[in-house]
């Protein structure tokens, strides 16, 4: 398995945040019937999955048809993905994604923003335009990065509980210290290609 499949599973999956998304997921599905909130769970997971796979693969016309470069999206990416890490390490008082609507959500705000959110679209958007010829394997490590997601949120209700909101806050704050470096990283890369072409 190569590096950077593994590092794009591992960035999506700091970008997907499903540890973070545990007390929105527990919010959400609170009004939603015990036995139905396993399969809203993998609904929202599915849903998510066809928005990235859907950037993945007009991501490359997307980017030409706006007339935008790799670089403005990488050093766009990078300042999407440091704006939610910040909002990650210091959170509003309405949480990372602001305040929820009532009833069994669908699509909002559990699929979109939670996990297909605008640093998702844009990490989708980046991966592909750097390698357009590698997209399918981007589209397995999308999948394999909301799978995990799934096992995790699955178990949200229980793994608040067993952990406490403490520990769970601990871990959204250190996945936004994790993205903020990758942030850095994204935006310095973008910098020298950018300083490469002058």
């Amino acid at each position: 398995m190569e590096a950077g499949f593994v590092s794009a599973v591992v960035l999506l999956l700091l970008v997907l945040d499903p540890f973070g998304n545990v007390p929105l997921f527990v919010s959400a599905l609170r009004e939603v019937p015990r036995a139905r909130r396993s399969r809203v769970v993998v609904r929202e997971c599915l849903i998510a999955f066809a928005v990235l796979t859907l950037f993945a693969l007009i991501g490359r016309p997307l980017l030409d048809l706006l007339g935008l470069t790799e670089v403005s999206l990488q050093i766009g990416g990078a300042v999407v993905l440091m704006l939610v890490a910040i909002r990650m390490v210091f959170p509003p008082q309405a949480g990372v994604f602001g305040p929820l609507p009532g009833g069994e959500p669908f699509v909002v705000p559990l699929a979109v923003p939670a996990l297909a959110g605008p640093s998702a679209l844009a990490t989708v958007l980046l991966l592909v335009s750097r390698e357009p010829a590698k997209t399918a394997l981007w589209i397995v490590a999308i999948a394999l990065a909301l799978a995990a997601s799934a096992l995790v949120l699955a178990f949200a209700e229980r793994l608040q509980r067993w952990l406490g909101s403490r520990v769970t806050l601990a871990f959204e704050r250190l996945m936004g210290l994790l993205l903020a470096a990758m942030a850095v990283e994204l935006m310095l890369r973008g910098i020298e290609r950018f300083v490469e072409r002058l």
